[in-house]
């Protein structure tokens, strides 16, 4: 019997390695871990509104853990497109040679194939729908896309045909989805593309770690099935899901997968995307940062930040008390000043995230790499003393409108008061 399940061990990553080579040409590329069962079935939740211009909706999609032997939810999210006339084309769970491959999500000129996948919202699973780019602009389809228009005025209306029959099942091939790329889907593939920006990469390293994400626990039905930005799973702007796609039951022995990958790729590569080197630059080499080694466990942030999505939340000051008019006027400076500073660490995330696509695709060695990280985390740094100044600058201001409030209150009272007491 031990005979028997060491050649089973052995044969199993040949098996994987003939699935790749007979994936079509313009995903092979993509392929980044394998599993030996299904994905849950999508789940049906609500799209949250669109929080500003230039933003492009990426759904949500099941990622898996080699570490807890499980899938795990990827809210879906709107995201800041790398560079204009850029779209997703979102990843895919796809049926092969009897094994399950995942394919990466990238961004390109022109969306490809993504599994015939019906990730609603504009990807129907041919092409997208949601918006278009005219001039450098992002413009908003109002029949797919839920986008506030007292905010954003780049909108139009192009109706798009409604499946009868909606499919929630989230893989390509047998017992899923029958799709095959097109001819212009594979160009797509082989074409330039950049791989997921910085802060989705976040996005997905934050998701693994929610444990009411993975899909043994959740049964196909998120608490957070979609986020207005990267990295919030918290507050008013994260949508729970409705219901589950299908019931979904997994295998009693799911540690039965672990070691179903390719041969030579790491532990966890789809989990954690940032070690994961990509044959199609697909990927930054996020395996020579810092921060990998420094993130401390509780909350997924490097002890000290390299990038600006690394930056720990801002605490906002406790409101004063007194002067409703007062307080009504020292919010908005302050809702001014964090939104001049949040616009401040998305310019630079976007140039980092840049220059990481730049290194990528000449192929730079890690040393090169490293001086690069050192050259953000010191930009970073520069970034956060100066949004400390600035903050610091506003306080002295908003404690003399604190002394003042309570200057006037005291006076108030005393007026009030009978005049055998003064």
């Amino acid at each position: 019997m031990k005979k028997i399940s060491r050649i089973h061990v052995l044969l199993f990553p040949l098996a994987v390695l003939f699935a790749m080579l007979m994936i079509p040409v313009g995903s092979a590329a993509q392929v980044s871990i394998s599993v030996s069962f299904a994905p849950p079935a999508l789940p049906v939740y609500e799209q949250p509104p669109c929080p500003g211009d230039g933003y492009i909706w990426t759904p949500g999609y099941w990622s898996y853990d080699n570490d807890i032997d499980d899938y795990y939810w990827v809210p879906g999210t709107w995201v800041m497109a790398p560079e204009p006339d850029y779209y997703w084309t979102p990843p895919y769970w796809a049926f092969e040679n009897g094994i399950f491959m995942f394919h990466d999500g990238y961004w390109g000129p022109e969306v490809g194939f993504y599994g015939g996948i019906d990730y609603g919202f504009g990807y129907p699973g041919d092409g997208f729908y949601g918006g278009r780019w005219q001039q450098g602009r992002f413009f908003y389809n109002r029949e797919v896309t839920n986008v506030n228009t007292t905010v954003i005025k780049n909108v139009y209306v192009q109706n798009v045909v409604h499946k009868t029959v909606v499919n929630r099942v989230s893989y390509n091939g047998d017992g899923g989805v029958n799709a095959r790329p097109n001819a212009a889907q594979e160009a797509a593939a082989r074409a330039r593309h950049l791989p997921p920006a910085q802060a989705q990469v976040q996005h997905v390293r934050q998701a693994r770690q929610v444990q009411q994400l993975r899909a043994s626990v959740n049964q196909g039905k998120p608490s957070v099935a979609a986020t207005d930005k990267p990295n919030t799973f918290q507050g008013r702007g994260i949508v729970g899901a409705k219901e589950a796609g299908a019931p979904y039951h997994p295998p009693a022995n799911r540690a039965a997968n672990r070691g179903n990958r390719p041969a030579g790729q790491p532990e966890n590569n789809n989990a954690r995307p940032e070690n994961n080197p990509r044959a199609n630059n697909n990927a930054r080499p996020e395996n020579n940062r810092p921060e990998n080694n420094a993130r401390p466990e509780n909350n997924g942030r490097p002890a000290t930040a390299v990038h600006p999505n690394d930056l720990p939340p801002r605490e906002r000051p406790a409101p004063m008390n007194g002067n409703a008019m007062g307080n009504q006027k020292s919010q908005q400076r302050q809702q001014q000043l964090e939104a001049k500073q949040e616009q401040q660490r998305q310019k630079l995330q976007q140039k980092q995230d840049q220059e990481h696509q730049k290194m990528q695709r000449q192929g730079a060695d890690q040393a090169k790499t490293q001086q690069m990280e050192q050259r953000h985390q010191q930009q970073t740094q520069k970034l956060e003393q100066k949004q400390e100044q600035q903050r610091a600058k506003a306080q002295p201001k908003q404690q003399e409108q604190k002394q003042n409030q309570s200057r006037q209150q005291k006076e108030k009272e005393k007026e009030q008061r009978p005049p055998s007491l003064n």
